[in-house]
Formats: structure tokens, C-alpha cells, sequence
């Protein structure tokens, strides 16, 4: 999960570190788990639910995705904005509330710098996507916008979602981190729905721990199962992703 708040600067939980001799984790002054980094493979995504976070691949020709931009509300451990900027090799931006979180992932979870092709913004998610200079052109929107008490999204209204939709482009879709065995959950998929159209919607069944991503088009697409098998065999050989997997336990909500 990663964290952002309306809260001043002040009030945001302190960020922990914790290891298991392999992976890395992130905490904001809690137990749960924020994040996470293979050591010995910082680039890698290693929890499940964030490799879902990268479904929008289904839907895009592979070759494109180096000409696209991404973009995170929420930094957490820096895994997908690493993964889309060093491995998919994408123009990408990730807005970040805590600057502590920000300096933990360029001290320990090997973060690189800003430079030409990425950014990352001190702000509050709910502001920055109204920015006019984001609107249209974002490819890629993930979203993981939990507070350090990880108990419902921060931002989760229509309205906010309407404003995520805004930043897409026409091929454009936004993936978004929900607990799906929460009372939110239900709630949370009808604000996108709300907000995208449920014809637009897509999501995966929860993880062990509970987490549901769900995915949502700026424009509707229904490719054929044997389209998204061979899109995913594809996005299994260029990333190491295990998206034929995915294929089992992600379908349309309508």
C-alpha cells in the first residue's frame, strides 16, 4: 500500500524499515506493510498484488509501452515506479504526500533520481490530478492511496475518480489497489463504476491478504480471450510478469 493524506506534513506517520534477509519492507509506524524490495533484485516487484497493479499491459501493443507515460498516487516502496521507468523504460511520475517516504526510497529502496523521464512530486494526490498540465496524457494511473491505519482508501470518492479518468488518454486506464473482502470494497467498486462506466471496469479476485485490484479504460475494451492469452504470454517473456495467471482470476464486472 502506499500512503498519502489530506493531513499536514506534521501529522504523517513516521516511516520503519524491517527485513527478512531478502526483502526489504516498508512500514509507516505500523506493522502493515507499505511495500517491499528484493534485495538482490531492487527493480522487481515482488508483492502479487502490485505485479496486478500492471494489467493495463493486457491492453496495449507491447511495442508502444516505452512511448507511454505512467503515473503513481502514492509512492509506497517505489516498486511500479521503478518498474515502469527502468524496466518498461516510460516517462513516469509518482505524487507523494510524506517526504519521508520519499527520502526512505531513495535511501534504501534504490529510487533513482529525478531526471528527464522521471519525477517525483511532494503534493497531495487530490490536488495534482486536477492540474491541468497531467490532463490526457497519462497512459498508466495506478493508485494506492492508504493512510498508515490501512483501513479504506484516502481518496475514493466519484468525484475523485472522475478527476483519474480525466488524466487518461484515449487508450489510458487506471488500476486501483481495494480491500476486497472489506466493507469498502463494495462501495469503492461503484465510485469507479460511477465514474468509468461499468462496461469500462475490470477485477481481479482478492489475494490471500485481501487486496483487489481494479482496473478501469478511459475507452471500454473487450479483446478475446485468445487476444489477452497471447498479450500475456508476451508481457510474461519481455517483463517476467505472471500475467497468464492473471488471466484466471481477472474478467469484467458487469
Amino acid at each position: 500500500m502506499r500512503s498519502s493524506s489530506r493531513a499536514a506534513a506534521g501529522a504523517l506517520p513516521d516511516v520503519t524499515l524491517s527485513e527478512d534477509g531478502e526483502v526489504r519492507f516498508l512500514h509507516l509506524g505500523t506493522e502493515w506493510i507499505q511495500g517491499s524490495m528484493i534485495i538482490d533484485d531492487p527493480f522487481a516487484i515482488e508483492l502479487d498484488y502490485v505485479q496486478r497493479m500492471m494489467a493495463w499491459l493486457l491492453f496495449v501493443d507491447p511495442d508502444s509501452v516505452s512511448k507511454r507515460r505512467a503515473m503513481q498516487l502514492g509512492l509506497g516502496s517505489a516498486a511500479l515506479t521503478k518498474f515502469h521507468y527502468k524496466k518498461l523504460r516510460m516517462d513516469t511520475t509518482a505524487v507523494e504526500i510524506n517526504p519521508q517516504v520519499v527520502a526512505a526510497c531513495r535511501g534504501w529502496f534504490k529510487l533513482p533520481p529525478d531526471g528527464p523521464r522521471l519525477r517525483v512530486l511532494l503534493a497531495d494526490a487530490a490536488q495534482e490530478v486536477r492540474q491541468a498540465v497531467h490532463l490526457g496524457s497519462i497512459d498508466a494511473l495506478q493508485v494506492d492511496l492508504y493512510d498508515h491505519e490501512a483501513a479504506a482508501p484516502v481518496l475514493d470518492s466519484p468525484d475523485f475518480y472522475a478527476d483519474c479518468r480525466a488524466l487518461l488518454t484515449d487508450e489510458g486506464a487506471m488500476t486501483v489497489n481495494l480491500f476486497g473482502r472489506d466493507a469498502s470494497y463494495e462501495r469503492s467498486l461503484e465510485s469507479i463504476c460511477a465514474a468509468f462506466g461499468r462496461d469500462a471496469v475490470w477485477a481481479f479476485k482478492p489475494t490471500r491478504e485481501g487486496n483487489t485490484i481494479v482496473l478501469a479504460q478511459r475507452t471500454p475494451q473487450r479483446p478475446t480471450r485468445m487476444e489477452l492469452l497471447a498479450r500475456a504470454e508476451e508481457i510474461r517473456t519481455r517483463w517476467d510478469l505472471p500475467a497468464v495467471k492473471w488471466l484466471r482470476i481477472f474478467k469484467p464486472v458487469d
